[in-house]
């Protein structure tokens, strides 16, 4: 009798593991390819994109221009804002566009005082924080000189918060928007990044920073949400386009299909297998992996360097 009960007892618990898995699977085909995407000029007419002058955040300002959102460009090179906006404007006559040149490594109230300005009396629903950095090739941490400790988290952490409070002053009276944190697969899915340590850092911070925003204005109808990215094929990152690391533009799209939906999201299909697999491997590994790669690629960089020091 005590033997059937258990034998009953561990059925239904894996009947029940089974329905879960099945769920989860059929809300991801759902949340991925077949979920509608919201109308996002319904949170307002104008949308500001920190870092739009090349890769995701270029990308972004097309797409929402393609949504037919007005723009505010936040960057700090006038040529580049000047040439996306001319491109947008190419391809999108009806888009009004408004650039704001401030250098976001610099004094971050400065930062906040000219997009105070630069948003005055605009409607603003959208808020795409794109802008980042890190350091350009796998370092340890003693290596990072004083100025790039605070280049990175300046611009990672401080001026994400403070343009996203200026930001949410507006979208509070009005009682709607949508704000997007870009995070990163480094500092949110993989237990540790080694050699980008203070980047990774402080994508762990946008990550609990959008998550705590979420609960606390959603009663506001505004959408605060950190979306993760894992490989993505652009200047910066050099990598060849590919099934895992699509083009900024095929990023993008993805991006708007998720806004408005979950506080922390993996919005490339791709990368959310590449999300799952992680999750299921030891941590032990995937450190001793990350740890590895980074000093391969180190190496490599070191070589490059020393090779054209010689020539």
């Amino acid at each position: 009798m005590e033997f059937r009960f258990l034998l009953t007892l561990s059925t239904l618990i894996g009947l029940f593991s089974l329905f879960k898995a099945l769920v989860a699977i059929l809300r991801w085909v759902w949340a991925s390819f077949l979920r509608p995407k919201k109308d996002l000029r319904k949170y307002g007419p104008w949308a500001v994109v920190t870092g739009p002058t090349d890769g995701i955040g270029k990308a972004m300002a097309f797409s929402l221009a393609g949504e037919g959102l007005n723009l505010v460009l936040v960057g700090r090179n006038p040529a580049k804002l000047s040439s996306v906006s001319s491109e947008i404007q190419q391809r999108f006559a009806a888009v009004q566009i408004k650039s704001v040149v401030c250098d976001f490594a610099e004094d971050s109230d400065d930062v906040v005082e000219r997009v105070e300005q630069g948003i005055k009396d605009l409607d603003v629903g959208v808020l795409i924080n794109n802008v980042g950095t890190t350091n350009h090739h796998p370092m340890f941490s003693h290596e990072l000189d004083q100025k790039m400790i605070e280049r990175v988290i300046g611009i990672n952490v401080v001026v994400t918060t403070k343009v996203t409070h200026v930001v949410l002053q507006g979208m509070v009276r009005r009682r709607r928007g949508a704000i997007v944190n870009i995070g990163s697969g480094s500092g949110i899915i993989l237990p540790s990044f080694p050699l980008y340590t203070i980047y990774a850092a402080t994508k762990a911070y946008i990550e609990k920073f959008s998550r705590s925003l979420s609960v606390e204005y959603k009663p506001y109808g505004i959408d605060v949400q950190c979306q993760v990215p894992f490989f993505v094929s652009t200047k910066m990152s050099n990598i060849k386009p590919s099934l895992f690391a699509p083009t900024a533009e095929k990023y993008a799209g993805w991006c708007l299909r998720w806004v408005g939906h979950d506080a922390v999201c993996v919005p490339y299909w791709t990368h959310s297998v590449q999300s799952l697999a992680a999750r299921f491997l030891p941590d032990a590994f995937l450190d001793w992996w990350l740890r590895r790669y980074s000093l391969v690629v180190r190496e490599k960089v070191m070589k490059k360097r020393l090779s054209s020091k010689e020539s």
